[in-house]
Order: structure tokens, then C-alpha cells, then sequence
């Protein structure tokens, strides 16, 4: 600013900076500067991993005589098995169980839709398997060795629906 034609004039014995010199040039006040502190956090994650311990079994259905619709067959992720309507359930039954891992005390969501099953013999045909999942789980303090959470299921079959093996698979997801 100074050496652009401005002059300022500093009687004898007077103290200014140049800050002041360039106010009293400008016939203004000092401006004074503001600030303000905000804290900075982040939060660092050890990766996800997800491992499958155990496959879901909702065993053998055995179809009762006649026409009739909504027999239900399933099994909580408490695991407790149910077999309702014109049907009959033989054999042994499991949920499916996986293993999470990461970060210790932390909440880890799940997510797991619906699964179709395809008759293996005739792939025209299916079911829908309504997964029963826990939505969420936390990790323990010991994180290393992660957690281990159930899945469960449900289906419900017609007198129509074709015998056979019917399978599919779950799309499980965790993330923090």
C-alpha cells in the first residue's frame, strides 16, 4: 500500500505500527482478527471379516394328502424348529451360523434378504426362504476372536410344489 503516492504523517515522539499507520491512513479503526477451536476426531476400524460356520437344514417335508396352501416350516435364529399345516418334518434341522471380527466394542450390522430356493430337478420351480436375522451384534472386548451369530428361516409350501431338493444361497452382509 505504502510507495503508491499514500503519505502518513507520525508527529515527533509518536509510537505506531504499521497496521496503525495504515488505519490512521484509511481513517479507520483496527480491525481485530476472531478465532474459534473445534475439536478433530477420527475413528479407525480394523476390516470386517465374515466367516461361515454352519449351513441352515430345514430337513425333510413330507407333504400331506389333498389341496391345501400355507403349511409353514422354519427355524428361529434361537433355534427353535416348527412345522405347521398339512405337512410332516423329519431329520435333523440346523441354523445357519457365521463369525464376525473387527474392531472390539463395536456395533456390527447385519443384513441378510430373502433367499429363493430352486428345486434342483426342476429349477422352474422355488420357494422363498423369509431370513431371520439379527440385525445387529457387538463385538466382545477381545475382538480377535469375534462373534458368532445365528440365521434363521422360514418357507411356506403349497400341496403343489414339486418334490425335491430345494437350495440357495444367503447374501450376508456385516458393516460397522
Amino acid at each position: 500500500m505504502w510507495g503508491r503516492g499514500y503519505r502518513a504523517t507520525v508527529r515527533s515522539g509518536e509510537h505506531c505500527s504499521s497496521g496503525d499507520l495504515r488505519m490512521r491512513a484509511w481513517g479507520a479503526q483496527p480491525v481485530r482478527a476472531a478465532s474459534q477451536t473445534a475439536m478433530v476426531t477420527a475413528n479407525v476400524a480394523k476390516p470386517l471379516t465374515l466367516t461361515r460356520l454352519q449351513d441352515l437344514d430345514l430337513g425333510t417335508i413330507i407333504l400331506g394328502p389333498g389341496t391345501w396352501s400355507g403349511a409353514n416350516v422354519g427355524i428361529t435364529r434361537s433355534e427353535v424348529f416348527s412345522c405347521s399345516g398339512n405337512v410332516t418334518c423329519a431329520g435333523p434341522t440346523a441354523v445357519a451360523k457365521y463369525n464376525v471380527t473387527g474392531s472390539n466394542n463395536q456395533t456390527i450390522r447385519i443384513t441378510a434378504p430373502n433367499v429363493t430356493l430352486v428345486n434342483q430337478s426342476d429349477s422352474t420351480k422355488t420357494l422363498t426362504l423369509v431370513v431371520d436375522s439379527p440385525g445387529t451384534v457387538t463385538l466382545p472386548n477381545s475382538g480377535s476372536q469375534g462373534v458368532d451369530f445365528p440365521i434363521g428361516g422360514s418357507i411356506s409350501v403349497s400341496s403343489n410344489a414339486a418334490a425335491g431338493t430345494y437350495s440357495g444361497t444367503f447374501n450376508v452382509t456385516v458393516d460397522y
